[in-house]
């Protein structure tokens, strides 16, 4: 008798990852990338918080969740919180530290991991060093940062040749560069990530993160030739002193360049690098570009390493505002991200079909809200819960992408069983019960129909994309894992159809 993909699922996890453990491998872990702000609003204010994360938890672990990747948690005037007005601490608005203990207990108690993303190479112009340093060349905060001429009066400038940013909901920021060539700004760092890691220093883990995302990260900051040479002089001593303390630990690097991560995953001294190529090869719904951007990524990546599989993130529009998306589509993307090779990254509302694209006549940080609005979890846009921390009379609210009723939310979807959040449930429970799907090789056959098997030992899976306007047809016997039924001879994939086929062992 051959079970379903959910009770398979139920199975593999009730005996890998029992309620105190969590997956020993990246391979294992499904990635849920959560903007903080936006996920759940716990107490009314239309802001997301640590506690609404921590209400998410059934509803991320039924998913397949089993890691939980969180936007900057400290304070800061901007609300996606990069550029830190403050490292101490959380933003009040997601609520206190308690707030936060409390979530990183309840993401354990469930077996599930939790990363922290952190970006320190620049701070505001309120953050306590520069306000300390800034003409003051006594300051203990002097060599924190990078400044310009003589008694510190002219700070070095921002990302991207910014000075002063302007912000949502307006007025405007300064921000400046930390000076990372400083050894008190690496042994800081290295003391600052140790305290989520191991917050009393006592050696057990159980209260602290399981790893971290460094946004922007690069070796020539900024490409400015000012701070040369980090991953030898800043991130190996730093990660070396992460690694010493907990040899557990996954830091993932977000890769400046959007490449395939190769040099930062050789040199840089992290685990796992994003895998960019495939994001626009996915999308574009292209044989050959698929084809090439998945030799890249295997061949970027170095033994024991690994590349996080995407299709969307907080800094580019949601793939189902895409031209020409369709809900077939947007499964068939979903097959592809959930299943091939590396490990899963989900953006918060990707499995639903949430809209987002950026909007051009904002030049500050606005232009990004249409990527961020709140997640949905009732068909109602402004239902309890629903953290609308941008709503007012400007067009992100006014022709917000979220609609009522629009079938894209938890609540209109999770009982209809053809719903895009309920095909994301099937493929993460198919990849968390085959071992071929989870860690095992790949390689691209030829064929009209993109097909790739996956295999562990005698276990082959095949991933079968019809990416063309028109019915095609595969010639196989085997069981049709999607469907859960058995094939004779063939499986029929209508325009733009994804099919997961499990080949009888040979």
């Amino acid at each position: 008798m051959k079970l379903g993909p959910a009770a398979l699922a139920a199975a593999f996890l009730a005996a890998a990852m029992p309620a105190n453990a969590a997956p020993a491998r990246l391979d294992d872990e499904v990635f849920y990338q959560i903007f903080t702000r936006s996920m759940r609003d716990s107490n009314g204010d239309g802001q997301g918080d640590l506690k609404g994360i921590e209400q998410s938890l059934p509803y991320l672990k039924r998913l397949g969740v089993t890691s939980i990747l969180l936007t900057p948690l400290y304070p800061s005037d901007f609300y996606h919180n990069y550029f830190a007005s403050d490292f101490d601490g959380v933003d009040p608005e997601f609520g206190t530290m308690a707030d936060y203990r409390s979530l990183v207990r309840a993401i354990h108690k469930q077996g599930m991991k939790i990363y922290l993303d952190e970006e320190f190479q620049y701070v505001a112009y309120d953050h306590p060093w520069f306000r300390s340093a800034l003409g003051n060349p006594r300051s203990p905060y002097s060599d924190f940062l990078i400044f310009h001429g003589p008694g510190n009066t002219k700070p070095e400038e921002g990302p991207f040749g910014i000075t002063f940013a302007e912000r949502f909901p307006g007025g405007t920021t300064g921000i400046t560069t930390v000076n990372m060539n400083s050894p008190k700004v690496r042994a800081w760092a290295a003391d600052y990530l140790l305290r989520w890691v191991d917050p009393n220093g006592d050696g057990n883990f159980t209260d602290g993160v399981d790893g971290f995302r460094f946004d922007h990260m690069m070796d020539d900051l900024d490409n400015k030739h000012i701070l040369t040479n980090l991953f030898e002089g800043f991130w190996k001593p730093v990660i070396a002193r992460l690694k010493t303390r907990n040899p557990k630990l996954h830091l993932v690097a977000e890769q400046w360049d959007w490449g395939n991560g190769g040099d930062f995953l050789r040199r840089g001294h992290v685990d796992a690098a994003f895998a960019f190529p495939l994001v626009s090869a996915i999308r574009s719904f292209d044989k050959g570009k698929i084809v090439g951007a998945i030799d890249d990524v295997d061949k970027a990546v170095p033994a024991g390493k690994h590349e996080l599989i995407f299709v969307e993130n907080h800094d580019m529009q949601r793939i189902a505002s895409d031209p020409g998306m369709t809900p077939e589509k947007l499964r068939t993307a979903a097959t592809l991200a959930m299943l091939l090779k590396g490990t899963v990254l989900i953006y918060y509302g990707q499995e639903l079909g949430m809209r987002g694209a950026i909007r051009p006549e904002y030049k500050s940080d606005e232009k990004d809200i249409g990527d961020r609005e709140a997640f949905r979890w009732s068909a109602k846009v402004e239902a309890p819960g629903q953290a609308n921390w941008y709503k007012g009379p400007k067009s992100y609210w006014t022709e917000r992408f979220a609609k009522d009723n629009d079938g894209i939310s938890v609540a209109e979807e999770d009982r209809d069983p053809k719903s895009l959040l309920n095909h994301y449930r099937r493929l993460l429970a198919l990849r968390a019960a085959h071992p071929a799907l989870r860690s095992g090789g790949q390689r691209v056959l030829d064929g009209d129909v993109l097909t790739i098997e996956r295999s562990s030992g005698s276990e082959r899976i095949l991933i079968l994309a019809n990416l063309s306007p028109k019915p095609a047809t595969y010639r196989t016997n085997g069981h049709d894992l999607l469907a859960n039924a058995p094939l004779r001879g063939s499986v029929r994939l209508a325009p733009y159809q994804a099919a997961v086929v499990e080949l009888k062992p040979r």
